[in-house]
């Protein structure tokens, strides 16, 4: 370690090299459950491109891992320590370098809060439309390392479509450029989208050229109640297929419902078994908002609450920013991520209900329901081990589930640790090895963020 440590500071101020156990063990782990952590050998926080160079030709020359990590919200396990690695924190490397309105991009540093992006387009009349939930403190490059998504990808779309060019430092210390700055190109393989979700797993983006949209007008919402699930599905697949683009469409379950009323008293019925919430930002909005209100009727809504201008529809939407919080606090919490055809949600809310049922455990959920996106909340005690253990068992038959009703493993939280026996039956063997090539390609040694996704 003090040979490591060493080296790294040939090329790196001394507050760029941390030791302090307390410190580095803190910087071990994101917040997902159930994921083991190592004990790194040393956090390092670099400020410049030629610092990240140095600290990668490092673990290069002394065959040491480098977990690469953003702001440690994710929530696979994809920014955890392995033992005896580099931890490298891109938090310091948080600089806005460029916002062009004219070409509608914003070249940005890693370490740039999603939020603060998003204010600064916003005082050009632009915006930057990818959304997590984390917004106000995930990082930009952990956005990119796990294909980040958000509420509104419904009608915007994810990190990915927004990522036209990047700077990535690869484990050698060598600078690759991919991309462009245009609204078009098509040159060569297409690497930018390669390495966006890559989990750090190829190198290490220090720099990204981001495609910015107008600023939408504010939305205008509408909260409809169903008595059952399979109610609010059939609302979701009729305004899908009438050709309404909302920008957003979200489905909380009863229990989810229950536990928002519990922490904030909002009223809603305790006959609710399904909370549709939907919002719209475009011309016409409040004529689009009307003809959906009307579809969750025919649908079987019990009742249809639309907003009258944005104050309503921020409160209506408050419910669904709330319903994580509010699961929280009935116990230990596992988030899956399960992404499964429109059309299957419904199945998918179901057989999620039975294993909850089975297991004897509380499961709540809130979906992107616009793509199919479900949100499965584990609840659990987790001092006791053998409720633990339904925990894990009923993560594992989610997936399982989504899978077989031909959905994938993540929508938008990444593979991380806690999912990479699940990548391999999802990909199949040829996938998995050809990915494993790839992987190769970019890290012949294995250093970059080891025991990850693949």
């Amino acid at each position: 370690m003090a040979d490591l440590a060493g080296r790294l500071l040939e090329g790196l101020p001394e507050a760029a090299v941390v030791l302090d156990p307390d410190v580095t063990s803190a910087y071990s782990h994101d917040m997902a459950g159930f994921c083991v952590a190592g004990e790194p050998a040393v956090l390092v926080l670099p400020e410049t491109v030629e610092q990240v160079q140095h600290i990668l030709r490092t673990a290069t020359e002394l065959r040491v891992p480098v977990v690469p990590q953003g702001a440690r919200t994710g929530l696979s396990g994809g920014a955890n320590a392995v033992d005896g690695c580099i931890l490298l924190s891109m938090v310091r490397m948080n600089r806005i370098l460029e916002l062009d309105p004219v070409n509608r991009i914003a070249v940005v540093q890693p370490g740039v809060v999603n939020a603060e992006l998003s204010r600064a387009a916003a005082e050009h009349g632009l915006a930057y439309p990818p959304d997590p939930s984390s917004w106000e403190s995930c990082t930009i490059g952990g956005n990119i390392g796990t294909g980040a998504g958000g509420l509104c990808c419904v009608k915007y779309g994810v990190t990915s479509e927004y990522v036209l060019g990047l700077d990535v430092v690869l484990p050698d210390g060598r600078l690759l450029r991919t991309g462009r700055r245009t609204a078009k190109g098509v040159a060569g393989y297409d690497l930018t989208r390669l390495l966006v979700g890559s989990e750090g797993t190829l190198g290490v983006v220090v720099e990204a050229v981001l495609a910015l949209r107008p600023a939408p007008a504010p939305q205008l919402a509408l909260a409809a109640e169903f008595p059952s699930a399979d109610a609010a599905c059939t609302a979701v697949c009729e305004v899908m297929a009438a050709g309404f683009v909302p920008s957003l469409l979200e489905l909380m379950d009863a229990t989810t419902v229950r536990a928002v009323n519990e922490m904030a008293r909002m009223g809603l019925p305790d006959a609710t078994k399904a909370l549709l919430l939907v919002a719209f930002d475009g011309p016409g909005k409040a004529e689009d908002l009307a003809a959906v209100a009307e579809l969750c009727r025919a649908a079987g809504a019990s009742e249809v609450v639309p907003a009258e201008d944005r104050a309503e529809s921020d409160l209506l939407l408050e419910a669904r920013r709330l319903a994580l919080p509010a699961l929280d606090r009935l116990g230990t919490t596992m988030i899956d991520d399960v992404a499964v055809p429109r059309s299957r949600m419904a199945e998918m809310l179901r057989g999620v209900a039975r294993i909850a049922d089975r297991q004897r455990l509380t499961i709540g959920m809130v979906c992107h329901a616009g793509d199919g996106n479900t949100h499965p909340v584990v609840v659990f005690d987790a001092t006791d081990e053998a409720q633990s253990a339904r925990a894990l068992e009923s993560f594992d038959e989610i997936m399982a589930l989504g899978l077989e009703l031909g959905g994938t493993i993540t929508g938008e939280h990444g593979v991380g640790l806690l999912k990479r026996d699940w990548l391999a039956r999802e990909l199949g063997p040829v996938g998995l090895e050809l990915q494993r090539q790839i992987k190769a390609v970019f890290d012949p040694l294995g250093i970059m963020n080891p025991g990850k996704t693949i």
